[in-house]
């Protein structure tokens, strides 16, 4: 079984994804490149751009050169009120039609399949497809068919998807940009769904913390909406300062190379 250095896990957080790519640029500037990508909704889209090899700053300016309502369109409410073929189509054109085993960089893509309540971890199919599942969210979003099922984000159940790769990796570092906001009145129904859909990923992310060799999460990112890409070059900046003050020397730790070497033994 392959293994690999750096294990990248980015997670879900809506427009607070230009965050993720000033935590990579910053990680990059400490030697640090991703050998492997899990990513889900926001950071499945960030990964898909990574992992087929555009540079942080091509993916930035891709990213931003494209507001939340460029990529969604209005729907008859039957599944979902918003439809997310736009953000398809702009994969499709960016990247090509690729297969997510196609990338030079491995990928995973955290979904859930709202038929059986199970988190499917994808390294293998149409990449559009199964981003613009993993970055559907519930009842906002319709939910999307590949092959015999239909999948919603991902985060619903795992917004730090690092199971498909801990066991691959020297090092597994997590990217968080859903920090629990502080609020005092709910907005309208784009500002409740973004609340409920907080609440319900935050509790299932704190058991990650100390599974990760390192942990990023700027939690100044709570100033900022799941849905405004208008301070795109903010969010960018936050998220390299602050991992540009972390001061860590990540080693493979005991435990790491006992599983490393469990995981070979009983995958020959």
């Amino acid at each position: 079984m392959e293994t690999f250095k750096y294990g990248i896990v980015l997670s879900g957080g809506g427009a607070r994804g230009f965050a993720h790519l000033g935590v990579l640029k910053a990680l990059e500037e400490k030697g640090i490149k991703p050998s492997i990508i899990s990513g889900v909704s926001a950071g499945a889209i960030v990964g898909a751009f990574i992992a087929a090899g555009k540079s942080i700053e091509e993916t930035f300016e891709i990213m931003k050169a494209h507001k939340f309502s460029d990529l969604t369109s209005f729907q008859i409410p039957k599944t979902g009120v918003l439809s997310f073929q736009k953000l398809e189509s702009l994969l499709q054109s960016e990247l090509g039609k690729v297969r997510i085993e196609d990338l030079p960089i491995p990928l995973y893509v955290a979904a859930t399949d709202v038929l059986n309540g199970h988190v499917e971890y994808f390294n293998r199919g149409d990449l559009s497809k199964i981003v613009m599942a993993s970055a559907s969210i519930p009842v906002l979003f319709s939910p999307v068919k590949i092959d015999e099922s239909y999948y919603v984000d991902g985060g619903v159940f795992n917004n730090t998807p690092m199971e498909p790769i801990a066991h691959l990796c020297d090092h597994v570092i997590i990217s968080s940009i859903s920090p629990l906001q502080q609020i005092q009145y709910l907005g309208g129904i784009m500002d409740i769904a973004g609340r409920t859909f907080q609440l319900a990923v935050n509790a299932a992310n704190e058991a990650k913390k100390s599974r990760a060799d390192l942990y990023i999460e700027p939690m100044k990112l709570r100033e900022y909406s799941l849905f405004d890409t208008s301070k795109a070059d903010d969010m960018f900046q936050l998220g390299y300062d602050y991992t540009m003050s972390l001061d860590f020397h990540l080693e493979k730790s005991l435990f790491q190379k006992i599983k490393n070497n469990l995981a070979k033994l009983f995958t020959k």
